[in-house]
């Protein structure tokens, strides 16, 4: 979503609106089209996707996951001034913190199951 609101902001560009902005260095290698990176330039990659197989371990990442997610959301509330780009930023920081409070109830959920039987903290196949 936050691609398609770049792709809306900056498919109309002119090009001395394009030449005259911070956006001219991504224009040179990506033209308009949505690119995903990090604001330090970074591209995104799947090494941001860490998973262990292990419930616990993966659900606490989802956690923190979300919650920087809510973070950049309300980052981006503080630089913007447009209207119709601050009501889909709230309604994805919205999404995230729901998205919070699902993952920290199924973690809740495991924590009471893990000593049950046939529930496994790890794949027993592993460990014979």
């Amino acid at each position: 979503m936050i691609g398609a609101i770049v792709h809306q902001l900056t498919r109309k560009l002119t090009d001395s609106q394009i030449q005259d902005s911070a956006f001219a260095p991504y224009f040179v290698d990506h033209t308009a089209s949505v690119y995903p990176t990090a604001a330090s330039g970074f591209p995104w990659n799947a090494a941001s996707m860490a998973v262990k197989g292990d419930p616990i371990a993966d659900l606490t990442e989802d956690l923190a996951a979300e919650q920087k997610a809510r973070v950049t959301y309300d980052n981006i509330l503080r630089l913007s001034d447009d209207p119709d780009v601050n009501n889909v930023i709230k309604f994805l920081r919205e999404r995230e913190i729901v998205h919070f409070q699902r993952f920290g109830e199924a973690i809740q959920l495991l924590r009471e199951k893990l000593n049950t039987k046939n529930v496994y903290c790890m794949n027993p196949s592993f460990d014979a």
